[in-house]
């Protein structure tokens, strides 16, 4: 099982909608129209149909972070999903990862840490975002493996990476 985590309004919603239609089909990089979205408020179940296997998701809604920790068990990846436009969330945000990498349940789940939004004005670079995170010294202190990504799950920007990463996970 894959977690899909994050504060409410980054775009995990959309973010799985978009992987779940790449995922559908193979054909052209063409993802149509932005699907409406809504803030999830409990949690949603996704199946993704990669190449050799099925993973399922679940996403949990932001709202419910102090109850993040009871769905915790037998999880092998977390995407943590952060919204590079958003500056007044990125301590909480950061706040939030540490959480989820201190946890003993996830200590052998691999991590990716996903910066959102990439296609709207005023986002951060990644490397704003990596330096704000202190990513260097996290990924050097976590027990886990973690994965960092720009994406923009709006309009395609790096899905097919994340894809890859769920991908080489799953090889056995």
């Amino acid at each position: 099982m894959c977690l899909l985590l994050g504060a409410t309004g980054v775009g995990k919603t959309l973010l799985l909608k978009r992987l779940q239609k790449l995922t559908q089909r193979d054909q052209l990089f063409d993802l149509g129209e932005t699907p409406v979205t809504l803030p999830t408020v409990g949690t949603n179940l996704t199946d993704l149909n990669l190449k050799k296997r099925r993973i399922t998701v679940r996403e949990l809604g932001g709202c419910m972070g102090p109850i993040w920790h009871n769905f915790y068990t037998d999880v092998s990846s977390v995407i943590f999903v952060v919204d590079s436009a958003n500056i007044a969330q990125i301590s909480s945000s950061c706040v939030q990862l540490l959480s989820i990498l201190s946890a003993a349940p996830l200590r052998g789940a691999s991590v990716l840490v996903l910066f959102n939004k990439r296609d709207m004005p005023c986002t951060m670079t990644l490397m704003e975002m990596k330096s704000l995170f202190r990513m260097d010294d996290i990924i050097a202190s976590a027990p886990q493996s973690v994965t960092t990504l720009e994406v923009s799950a709006r309009c395609g920007q790096g899905l097919k990476e994340v894809l890859g990463w769920l991908e080489s996970l799953t090889r056995t």
